[in-house]
């Protein structure tokens, strides 16, 4: 009898197939450091309380994202992303063993989708570049101006987020998955794979 189930490899980025924080640098790059640390200085304790877990996470990323790119246009806030990710392919910013299980799921014929609360601009330009079929991720709100409206259109993309977006996408197909994470937003991901793979310093197989 025939398997018809979709087989699907889900990669966080951050952390996971990216060394290290992506949003940060990206922010910097669009806005310039002074701007991008005056905006993080005017909320350090607040960002200070998040990092150890008190507070939403969530809306003080969409607090901080709003003050930086709100008004700014889509189209040259997605050609600073389309930037951005020629030089995190170009650079070292990328983790060697996790493109190679990339490589590996691409070779089995397996759906791969990038799962990530890093945002869409950089994000969507960069999959093909890396063989990712989906991107499943953190979408900065346009107003009808074409300019950013400082919201994250449909939420950030993390923890139960992304067990919803993948199902959503997947739309009722049976699957057998793969997820790929390195932090606790990834935790119901991975806890939702056949295959959860909880990535340190080096990623196995």
């Amino acid at each position: 009898m025939t398997d018809a189930r979709r087989r699907v490899a889900a990669f966080d980025f951050d952390g996971t197939l990216s060394r290290k924080d992506s949003l940060g640098p990206f922010l910097e790059l669009v806005c310039g450091r002074g701007l991008l640390y005056r905006a993080m200085l005017m909320r350090a304790p607040v960002l200070a309380g998040v990092a150890v877990g008190i507070g939403d996470r969530d809306a003080e990323k969409e607090r901080l994202v709003g003050r930086l790119l709100a008004g700014r246009s889509a189209t040259s806030v997605r050609d600073s992303g389309s930037q951005y990710a020629r030089s995190l392919i170009e650079g070292e910013a990328l983790r060697p063993e996790m493109l190679e299980r990339v490589a590996w799921h691409r070779a089995e014929g397996h759906e791969i989708v990038i799962v990530s609360a890093s945002l869409d601009v950089y994000l969507e330009p960069l999959a093909p570049l890396l063989g990712v079929d989906h991107v499943l991720c953190t979408q900065l709100g346009i107003g009808a101006d074409g300019r950013l409206d400082g919201r994250l259109e449909g939420g950030n993309v993390r923890g139960p987020e992304k067990v919803r977006r993948v199902r959503d996408w997947l739309a009722g197909d049976a699957a057998e998955l793969w997820a790929y994470g390195d932090s606790a937003g990834d935790r119901e991901l991975l806890a939702d794979a056949d295959h959860p793979h909880k990535v340190g310093r080096r990623a196995r197989r």
